[in-house]
């Protein structure tokens, strides 16, 4: 692969981080530039990592993680989202709570887990090819995490505008995703 297909796999690979960041960053009470930062290591750190993981398996049980990785993600982001959702419901109830200052680890974690379970199947087709997995997990992993930053700073413009249901949004978004990735795998499917 050429560095410019590179780069487009790689930001293809950050979108469905980008859409989560967004939701994630407009839960956020006015979300600092160093949370948006911290987000984005996460998410690019474990976006990096997850093509390896794949490369390696590709040559051992590729069809195993192929049969799986879409139920995986699909569920996480499930529950992810149907947990923010039902944090949003309760908070709009509960004007005096302190409002959200900063995402957990194990939260941002798991999202960023969810979201890159594409990344590893992408690896394990990558064991296939004359790639330089490293380098191309570093670029994916830089692209998501600019990708990842800057939907948390777009986030924290739309979180205001839509007050106390931004958690909600961020709820559906992440089920969205769930959706779409479950969909996308069983359309291929057939």
């Amino acid at each position: 692969m050429n560095l410019y297909a590179t780069l487009i796999l790689a930001f293809g690979m950050s979108m469905d981080a980008f859409a989560a960041s967004i939701g994630k960053g407009a839960v956020l009470h006015k979300p600092r530039f160093r949370d948006a930062i911290r987000t984005g290591l996460i998410f690019g750190l474990i976006e990096a990592i997850t093509p390896l993981i794949g490369w390696a398996l590709g040559f051992f049980a590729s069809q195993y993680i192929l049969e799986w990785d879409h139920w995986v993600a699909f569920t996480l982001l499930v529950i992810l989202g149907g947990r923010m959702i039902m944090e949003g419901m309760r908070s709009s109830r509960d004007e005096n709570d302190e409002p959200v200052r900063r995402h957990t680890l194990f939260a941002l974690v798991c999202t960023a887990i969810a979201t890159s379970l594409d990344a590893m199947a992408i690896g394990v087709g990558l064991a296939f090819l004359q790639v330089n997995i490293f380098h191309t997990a570093m670029v994916i992993g830089c692209a998501t995490m600019i990708m990842v930053t800057l939907g948390m700073l777009i986030g924290r413009y739309i979180g205001p505008l839509v007050g106390k249901k931004a958690e909600i949004f961020g709820g559906i978004v992440l089920i969205g995703i769930g959706s779409n990735i479950l969909y996308e795998h069983l359309i291929g499917i057939a």
